[in-house]
């Protein structure tokens, strides 16, 4: 099994795992709130955006974003909302097939990224409700640092 191969089974595992069991406007506040809190703590030049299905619940941008960044938010999220899957799983398989969004699905690029940053909020038993996206860092670190907020908000183990 090669590089990407271990990679995508590793991000539909979090996918599978990283799932809450209700999310509403409060919830999308206190995940927002926590993460601000977070990237503030360690200086992150990042936007946090959370939305349930095409509404924006929680949306700030941090010292060192710009009008960029919020484009890269809604092209992931679009990713996302299209593919019910993570930005960053999506780039993945991209690669992995050799392939990209345009060739693969006819989507225009500028319109979707397949880049690490915006994560499904999935609603066990539910489905995919919303996104969490990140824009700023490297898309790895976009993804990593979504992921370890969303694990860290429900108690998960790291």
């Amino acid at each position: 099994m090669n590089e990407l191969s271990s990679l995508l089974d590793e991000l539909k595992l979090e996918e599978e795992n990283i799932q809450f069991e209700h999310f509403n406007n409060r919830t999308a506040y206190e995940l927002g709130t926590a993460m601000t809190d977070e990237a503030y703590r360690r200086g992150l030049p990042i936007i946090i955006d959370i939305s349930k299905v095409e509404q924006r619940l929680f949306h700030h941008a941090l010292p060192g974003t710009s009008k960029d960044n919020e484009e890269w938010v809604q092209r992931k999220n679009r990713v996302v909302r299209h593919f019910l899957h993570s930005s960053f799983y999506m780039g993945t398989y991209y690669k992995l097939h050799n392939t990209d969004i345009l060739q693969k699905s006819g989507l225009d690029p500028a319109q979707y990224a397949t880049h690490g940053g915006a994560f499904p909020i999935i609603v066990r038993n539910s489905g995919v409700v919303g996104t969490v996206t990140v824009s700023g860092l490297p898309q790895r670190e976009d993804h990593e640092f979504v992921v370890s907020m969303l694990r860290r908000f429900l108690n998960m183990e790291l």
